[in-house]
């Protein structure tokens, strides 16, 4: 199983998520935040003052699956999510050694299996 944490511009959420399900993800977590790279400064103005805006929103979907979906799912998130300017965000991918189901109790091996939606 691996995790992927894709950040990603918060206007290309719903195009995203709507073709991560194409793909049969369903399960997700969503998470607003905030952080820096190489998009630019912008100017903001709060109570008539104006100060730099230096950390820029983002949205972070972090999807646990299995390693046959790392792929299809990378080249889906690539496809919705990019706009070709700075800061259109990253995606990582990490190794996830265990999971198990709450409910159950049962380790879960086949994490997006879709014998296992009901879970």
């Amino acid at each position: 199983m691996k995790k992927i944490d894709a950040i990603i511009r918060p206007e290309r959420l719903t195009e995203t998520i709507k073709d991560l399900k194409k793909i049969g993800i369903t399960g997700f977590t969503v998470s607003q935040v905030v952080g820096r790279g190489k998009q630019k400064d912008t100017q903001g103005v709060y109570r008539g003052k104006n100060y730099q805006v230096t950390l820029h929103p983002k949205v972070k979907l972090e999807i646990i699956l299995s390693d046959y979906m790392v792929e299809p799912t990378i080249k889906t998130i690539f496809n919705a999510a990019q706009t070709g300017e700075d800061g259109d965000g990253k995606i990582y991918v990490y190794p996830i050694l265990e999971a198990y189901n709450i409910r159950t109790g049962q380790p879960d091996f086949d994490i997006d299996d879709l014998a296992n939606q009901e879970d």
